[in-house]
């Protein structure tokens, strides 16, 4: 069996994560590319958080090995997974296990100025926690911009469609040996 793959997607609140990783699947399903995609909030949204895991990632890790687990079993070897820090270094350690410790990572830091951001964030955030948000976004960009490992690809999201992002991101994987529209 061909070793796993995952294409981590990172990056500020507004950046555009979420709608990026859906593009890449939408080009890879015109293509006839099996893969899967993980929302990686949704590994550890849970309150309280869980005893002795104040920062959910035990949760996380033991839900993206349960759900890598059942897309194996399905011959799945791509995963899009798309999380505000999954570059990190420190985020690896994961995916190694809960992929194989022979997982290929592709790292992609999708970058956005606090106007584009900021702007995002206002049509998104329709409750409480847009202020919030603002705050934590403009803070992990800086986070991001600083710590981020070297091998990961920044690609910029300002004034560009979805679309023509999603063929750049999905050229760094090499997943798609033809042209995908």
């Amino acid at each position: 069996m061909e070793r796993a793959e995952v294409l981590l997607l990172a990056g500020r609140a507004g950046v555009g994560k979420t709608t990026v990783g859906w593009e890449v699947s939408a080009q890879l399903r015109a293509a006839d590319v099996q893969h899967a995609v993980i929302e990686g909030d949704f590994m550890a949204h849970i309150h309280p958080a869980p005893e002795g895991d104040p920062r959910r990632t035990q949760i996380a890790e033991r839900n993206l090995t349960a759900v890598w687990a059942n897309f194996t079993q399905l011959g799945c070897r791509r995963l899009i997974y798309t999380h505000t820090l999954s570059v990190m270094p420190q985020a690896q350690d994961m995916f190694e296990r809960a992929m194989g410790r022979e997982v290929r990572i592709v790292r992609v830091l999708l970058t956005a100025s606090d106007a584009t951001a900021g702007e995002r964030l206002a049509g998104r955030e329709i409750g409480s926690e847009l202020e919030q948000e603002l705050k934590t976004s403009a803070s992990k960009a800086r986070l991001l911009d600083e710590q981020a490992p070297a091998d990961s690809v920044r690609v910029v999201t300002d004034g560009r469609s979805v679309v023509d992002i999603g063929r750049e991101v999905l050229a760094l994987t090499g997943w798609s040996s033809r042209e995908v529209n």
